[in-house]
């Protein structure tokens, strides 16, 4: 919101950006002063926003600001029209404080305090990043030290992540240098996906550089049994912490969080037991299959089945099923399939990861006051559909119990298969696929 104010105001066009309560600390103060570097005139709202109803919103704006105590109407007419201080005035940026490249020596306790009371961590012990041990992580990329990986520019403010502080993140998560590539390529689309849900990403590894770091895509491939898998996804954890900059409260504001955050859900795609016919998910987007590639997924919802499958009801009327409680955000899903559920789908006459994707497009369908009745939906689409984009419009204008597609982009629907092939488990999430990177690039 406030990159949009801000060139508004850029264009000479006055505006008077609003915040609810709970982020309102971060864009007078934080937000300002590394990110938007403009005293933007807010009003504040109080909470709930979302799901309440219509008299509770008119409610606040014929309220005060619970900040200032000011009428809320009479202070966005005055910040649209009250004249600019000199401190508005000001052309000059604002700049923050950079913190040191080294800290001054002490003992393993104090320093392993020092990092949890700076949020640096996870709150689980630390490797600490001396000089030898960020030295040796990266002799594992022929790319420089401040080479920069890329500028954040939220909530960083333009921070620079550069190799050697991805190197720092990956000494603390106990990364080897031998993961360093794959965690270099990884980074550039740091930081964790965030917002006032829960949000959360997955980490998915592909190319011949799982068996060379010995990554797991078979048996507890998600769970915590291996150190690539589990130190590679915390990495991501800790530099979008520490360089970064996501701080609970102060710069993230997810009221309940998610736990997928300690090392993001990362494993390898079982590509040795794909169907025939069945491409990786990196050829899917437009690598060979000699590519090292990882892609990050980001999204909200995780569904596991209950338990395995039955002949009587084939695994695709199920997970058409499951996907009725997705949110249908830009029409995204991610499959994750034990290669015997992947297997039971070809012989059902699914030929590609495609054509699976196709049938889920056109048959999981819901009632259009369910779609309309998720926040995030509203958040995302309802803007489209007040400027008559289409299906959007239409959709908005249905009865609540019309049904209607919401998976209408089948190249959003993606599969992967892991596993260790001892039971016919899957989970579906909503989770948006990102262009995979190439780690070889990184090496």
């Amino acid at each position: 919101m406030s990159r949009y104010a801000k060139t508004l105001e850029q264009m000479g066009i006055p505006t008077a950006p609003c915040t609810a309560i709970n982020v309102s600390e971060y864009v007078r103060g934080w937000n300002m002063l590394y990110e938007s570097g403009m005293p933007l005139r807010y009003t504040t709202f109080p909470l709930p926003i979302a799901g309440t109803t219509r008299e509770v919103h008119e409610g606040y704006v014929n309220g005060n600001d619970p900040l200032t105590g000011r009428p809320i109407m009479h202070q966005i007419v005055d910040a649209l029209t009250r004249p600019l201080t000199r401190e508005e005035q000001s052309t000059e940026s604002a700049k923050g404080v950079l913190e040191p490249r080294l800290l001054p020596p002490a003992t393993e306790e104090d320093l392993q305090e020092l990092f949890r009371a700076k949020d640096w961590t996870d709150y689980l012990p630390v490797v600490l990043p001396t000089e030898e041990r960020v030295a040796a992580m990266l002799k594992g990329t022929s790319h420089k030290p401040f080479e920069v990986v890329k500028t954040l520019a939220w909530p960083g403010g333009g921070r620079r992540l550069t190799v050697e502080k991805v190197a720092v993140s990956a000494v603390m998560a106990g990364a080897k240098p031998e993961y360093f590539p794959t965690i270099l390529a990884m980074a550039t689309m740091a930081p964790f996906g965030n917002s006032t849900t829960s949000m959360a990403n997955m980490i998915i590894v592909n190319g011949p550089v799982r068996k060379e770091i010995g990554m797991n895509s078979g048996i507890g491939a998600m769970g915590p049994h291996n150190r690539a898998n589990a130190t590679i996804g915390r990495t991501f954890t800790l530099l979008s912490k520490s360089a970064g900059n996501l701080h609970a409260g102060v710069t993230t504001f997810g009221s309940l969080g998610s736990n997928l955050q300690y090392n993001n859900c990362c494993f390898a795609e079982n590509e040795e037991a794909l169907p025939a016919g069945w491409d990786p998910l990196s050829v899917q987007s437009g690598y060979k299959r000699e590519d090292s590639v990882v892609t990050v997924a980001t999204g909200w919802i995780y569904h596991s089945c209950v338990g395995e499958l039955v002949t009587t009801y084939p695994p695709q009327l199920l997970i058409r099923d499951y996907m009725r409680s997705l949110t249908g955000m830009g029409s995204a899903a991610l499959l994750c399939a034990d290669p015997l559920v992947a297997g039971i789908l070809c012989d059902q006459g699914f030929a590609s990861k495609g054509q699976l994707a196709e049938w889920l497009s056109r048959n999981v369908r819901v009632p259009a006051g369910q779609y309309w009745g998720n926040g995030i939906t509203i958040t995302g689409v309802a803007n489209l559909a007040a400027q008559g984009i289409e299906p959007f419009a239409t959709w908005q204008k249905m009865p609540p119990d019309a049904l209607i597609e919401p998976f209408n982009t089948p190249a959003n629907i993606n599969t992967v298969v892991v596993g260790g092939q001892t039971n016919t488990i899957w989970f579906i999430t909503d989770f948006m696929v990102r262009k995979g990177v190439s780690i070889d690039s990184w090496r």
